[in-house]
């Protein structure tokens, strides 16, 4: 419900104001790094390893955050 608003404030952030684009940009990149810190947590939990965000980062592709971006649109 939450992600619901977000992605309606984002959209009309985007088209009114001029710095929405970067500010989107900034929503996907979030999202995507969210969504891939619970995987890599979950992960974890079953390997009985410690995530570092550094560990999360350097798996983060391009494409994820493409496909974020299509998804939040």
């Amino acid at each position: 419900m939450v992600w619901a608003w977000l992605r309606m404030v984002m959209m009309v952030a985007v088209v009114l104001l001029p710095g929405g684009f970067p500010l989107l940009l900034t929503y996907v990149a979030l999202r995507t790094l969210r969504s891939s810190w619970r995987r890599a947590q979950e992960e974890a939990q079953t390997g009985g390893r410690v995530v570092s965000l550094r560990d999360v980062v350097s798996t983060l592709h391009f494409k994820e955050l493409v496909r974020e971006a299509r998804a939040a649109l």
